[in-house]
C-alpha cells in the first residue's frame, strides 16, 4: 500500500489526551502518537485499554493495525480533573449523543488553565436538534464554545493509520485556535486547511452521513453510477440549502467538510452510513442492521433531528424527508425511489435568501451576534 512518510520536523510536542477509542479516535492518537506527541487515549473498554497498552493493539477497531508506542491508554473511568489538566489539547471523539453527558461529568468550567479543545465528532442531539457548539455552551459556558475547533472532512481511519493522503477542514470562530489544531495535525500525509465557519462544518459533517444512507440504499437496489451521481449532486443542493436556512456559509459546504465528505461517505462500502442504506436496499430491516453493524453510524439519529431542523426552517428537501420516511415512518425503499422521482419539476438550486434564525440564536447564545 503507497503511503507518504514524514518529510519536515514535526511541530513541538505536545501533551494530548483522546476520548473515544473507536475508529477514528484510534487513528487520530495514531496519528498524532507518529507525529511525535505525547498521547492518552481513553476508552471505557477495560479489555482495550490493556491490549492497547501491552500490545499497541486496538481489539475492537482496526485490529489489525499495530499503533504507535507513544500512545497510553487510560480508563475505564472518565479521566479527572488532575489528568486533564496536564493536557496541551483535549480531544474528543465519542458519538455526539454521548458528548452532553461527557463534558457534564468533565467540569472543565472549574479548571484555571483549559486546554485546547477539538471535537471531531459528526452528529445533531436528538431531543435538542443542537450542534456540538451548543452542547459546549450549554455544559461548559459560551467562552469555552467560542475558544472550541472543530475537525471533518473525507477521512476514513483506515487509510489515515495507512498514511495515505489525507485532507480535513479545520474550524474555529478564533482563528488563532483554527491554526493551532490545524499545526498539530498537519503532516505531509495529513493536510489541515482552517476556516472560521464552525456552524457550517458541523453541518455539513453532520448532514452527509444522511445522503450517504440514501447514496447507500439506491446501490443496494442494484442502480448504478446516473443514480449515485444523482444522489450525490442533490444531496449536496439539500445541504446547502438548509445550511444557508440555518445561518452557515453557503461556500463551507463547497469544502472538505462538505461535498469531500459527501463524496467520500457516499461512494464507499467503508462507510457505515453507506452499509447501513444499502443493507436497508437489499431488504434488511433498521433493527437488524444497528444491531449488527458493529459500530455507531451517526447519521440514523442525525436523520431524525435533522426532520425537525427541516420542518423549522420550512426548507424543500425530498432526499432527507425521505430517508426519514424510510427510517422511522416505515416505507418502503422501493416507495421511496418512486415518490422521489415523480416529483415534479424545480429549481436545481434555490438558496434561501438570508440566513435563519437557528444560527443567530446560537451566535446569540455565544455572544458573537
Amino acid at each position: 500500500m503507497p503511503s507518504i512518510s514524514p518529510t519536515r520536523s514535526f511541530p513541538d510536542p505536545s501533551k494530548v489526551l483522546v476520548l473515544g477509542a473507536g475508529n477514528f479516535g484510534s487513528c487520530l492518537a495514531d496519528h498524532l502518537g507518529d507525529s511525535e506527541h505525547n498521547v492518552y487515549l481513553w476508552s471505557r473498554d477495560a479489555d482495550v485499554v490493556k491490549s492497547m497498552n501491552e500490545t499497541h493493539r486496538n481489539p475492537a477497531y482496526l485490529k489489525d493495525h499495530l499503533f504507535s508506542e507513544k500512545i497510553i491508554a487510560v480508563g475505564p473511568e472518565l479521566p479527572g480533573l488532575e489528568l486533564i489538566e496536564q493536557m496541551d489539547v483535549v480531544l474528543f471523539a465519542i458519538p455526539t449523543q454521548f458528548v452532553r453527558e461527557n463534558l457534564a461529568k468533565l467540569r472543565l468550567k472549574s479548571m484555571k488553565k483549559l486546554p485546547l479543545l477539538i471535537f471531531v465528532n459528526k452528529g445533531i442531539e436528538i431531543g435538542t436538534h443542537a450542534l456540538t457548539l451548543e452542547i459546549i455552551a450549554d455544559t461548559c459556558g459560551a467562552e469555552i464554545a467560542k475558544s472550541a475547533a472543530f475537525i471533518s472532512g473525507p477521512s476514513f481511519a483506515k487509510e489515515i493509520v495507512q498514511r495515505q493522503p489525507t485532507s480535513v477542514s479545520v474550524a474555529s470562530f478564533t482563528d488563532s485556535v483554527a491554526q493551532r489544531a490545524a499545526m498539530i495535525f498537519h503532516q505531509p500525509h495529513f493536510r489541515c486547511y482552517t476556516g472560521s465557519d464552525p456552524i457550517g462544518l458541523e453541518l455539513s459533517g453532520a448532514l452527509k452521513n444522511v445522503y450517504a444512507i440514501a447514496a447507500g440504499a439506491t446501490d443496494g437496489l442494484g442502480f448504478e453510477n446516473n443514480t449515485r451521481a444523482m444522489i450525490i449532486t442533490r444531496g449536496l443542493s439539500e445541504m446547502t440549502c438548509i445550511g444557508t436556512a440555518y445561518g452557515a456559509s453557503p461556500l463551507t459546504f463547497l469544502g472538505l467538510a462538505g461535498v469531500g465528505d459527501l463524496f467520500l461517505t457516499c461512494s464507499s462500502p467503508t462507510s457505515r452510513n453507506y452499509t447501513v442504506g444499502y443493507r436497508l436496499g437489499k431488504g434488511e430491516s433498521l433493527d437488524s442492521i444497528t444491531n449488527t453493524l458493529g459500530s455507531v453510524a451517526e447519521g440514523v439519529t442525525t436523520t431524525k433531528a435533522l426532520k425537525i431542523i427541516i420542518d423549522e426552517l420550512g426548507v424543500h428537501a425530498p432526499i432527507a424527508t425521505t430517508i426519514y420516511n424510510v427510517l422511522y415512518g416505515g416505507m418502503n425503499v422501493h416507495d421511496a425511489v418512486r415518490e422521489l422521482m415523480e416529483l415534479p419539476p424545480s429549481k436545481e438550486l434555490d438558496l434561501p435568501p438570508t440566513a435563519g434564525g437557528p444560527a443567530k440564536q446560537l451566535l446569540r447564545k455565544l455572544g458573537l451576534d
